[in-house]
């Protein structure tokens, strides 16, 4: 089973780009996979389609497929609850998972998993919750149909966990932005799924949003290379969209038949069922896809020279000038 990894750090344009293979045949857009226990079967949070995921018939297929049941059994182990053999694993377990998983992903572990990394081992250290990852993707390319289940979790040290899975063949797509770009959109308000939601996503510092952007794409570079992974800038997708597209599509395996666009520059994407990701995960019908500009003005003098100086030594190599334009 393959999975399409896209790696890299918050606003930089993976809810877009998976929403966008995803309308692609053989491909399954996911949203962010890694969120699915806590956002997804503990909060009620809404797939991508609008119900909440535990009520989406095709979430539901999913989570009770006999491999995602085996999934379900293995969770129900832990001391948080305990999930029917026939259903998925209740609100409780389902946060306990989630919260099992933070914390083996959690930043300051970042220089163990770089040492596994080059001693030959895998980044992540196994868990017995590794079961239930496996049968869970096998369980979304089965019953969806899927030669590619697409992931769109970032987060470069699950990707790792993700590639060291029985059955599983991880391709990562590494995506980057300008992080001055990203700490611009980081510190807009939007609710968790869209305007009217009250529960409101993070808004990291520009300080602390520039460390997030240089430890995890720094990180996504050391951990994979080769055949498996392929770089690709935000500014490349918007400039280029249908060529960026059947790139990506072909390095994935994904057929590159027909594309949705309507216009240059407009796709028209039809529902996906991401289980978590930017509330743009939400948005059907025709898109513009272009580059979002506005930090080149909008961004404080003092939030950019910090973003710039923290970064600095990865701008270039990443395709970026220090300058603001």
């Amino acid at each position: 089973m393959r999975v399409l990894y896209v790696a890299g750090t918050g606003r930089s344009g993976s809810t877009l780009v998976a929403a966008m293979l995803g309308q692609l045949r053989g491909a399954f857009a996911a949203g962010e996979v890694r969120y699915v226990w806590q956002r997804g079967l503990a909060d009620g949070r809404p797939c991508g389609c609008g119900t909440p995921v535990p009520d989406c018939p095709v979430w539901t297929d999913i989570l009770t497929a006999p491999p995602a049941v085996s999934a379900a059994t293995a969770v129900s182990a832990a001391p948080a609850g305990v999930a029917s053999p026939a259903a998925p694993p209740d609100a409780a377990v389902a946060a306990a998972f989630g919260e099992r998983l933070r914390l083996r992903l959690r930043l300051r572990r970042l220089p163990l998993f770089l040492w596994r990394r080059v001693t030959g081992r895998p980044p992540v250290p196994p868990h017995p919750d590794d079961a239930a990852l496996a049968a869970l993707y096998t369980a979304v390319a089965a019953r969806t149909g899927a030669d590619v289940v697409i992931d769109s979790s970032k987060l470069p040290p699950y990707g790792a966990l993700l590639g060291a899975l029985p059955g599983i063949e991880l391709k990562v797509l590494h995506l980057v932005r300008d992080p001055r770009a990203a700490a611009f959109s980081w510190g807009r308000r939007r609710g968790l799924d869209g305007a009217s939601d009250p529960t409101r996503m993070d808004r990291p510092s520009p300080l602390r949003s520039a460390a997030l952007w240089l430890c995890w794409n720094v990180a996504a570079r050391l951990f994979w290379r080769g055949d498996a992974y392929l770089r690709v800038r935000y500014e490349e997708l918007c400039a280029d969209p249908g060529g960026t597209v059947r790139r990506v599509a072909t390095f994935a395996g994904l057929p590159t038949g027909p594309l949705p666009f309507t216009a240059p520059g407009v796709i028209d994407l039809a529902v996906t069922h991401t289980v978590a990701g930017n509330p743009a995960r939400h948005r059907t019908g025709p898109v513009a896809v272009r580059v979002d500009d506005e930090w080149r003005d909008g961004l404080s003098r003092r939030s950019f020279a910090l973003v710039t100086a923290v970064c600095a030594a990865a701008l270039g190599p990443f395709g970026y000038r220090v300058r603001r334009r």
